[in-house]
């Protein structure tokens, strides 16, 4: 459309063109223990992290509305007190749609990327799914 200039959008990411990103460094560690550190702008979640590199192991079915389960992380203990706790939604969802919940379980696609997360680290589940 005619006036919108904007180079890229999903639901939790959107920036205008010519914007400076802020580069953040996400580490997500499989369950055989593999590490794969990606790059990715301030402002995204880290389930669209993965997503946009193409990192096995999440999912995240509902595009990023707290709804499903599928980008369920343990979130790197040297982590837990560097981020929001979990809200009422995510709670209940970690609670009710993932496999084996864990204290340090997050839902990837509720951790925004910002300077204070600059390499972060997750340990994706072995599955997703029952």
């Amino acid at each position: 459309m005619p006036g919108l200039g904007f180079a890229y959008t999903n639901v939790n990411y959107s920036r205008s063109c010519g914007e400076a990103a802020r580069v953040t460094h996400v580490t997500f560690i499989d369950a055989r223990g593999e590490a794969r550190t990606v790059e990715a702008p301030a402002g995204m979640s880290v389930a669209d992290a993965a997503l946009d590199n193409h990192v096995p192991g999440i999912e995240a079915d509902c595009g990023g509305f707290c709804a499903c389960g599928t980008c369920h992380v343990y979130l790197d203990e040297d982590w837990l007190a560097k981020v929001p706790a979990a809200d009422e939604l995510e709670a209940a969802m970690l609670a009710s749609q993932v496999i084996d919940p864990r204290p340090n379980s997050r839902l990837a696609c509720q951790l925004k990327l910002s300077g204070e997360l600059e390499g972060i680290v997750v340990h994706t589940p072995e599955r997703q799914y029952l």
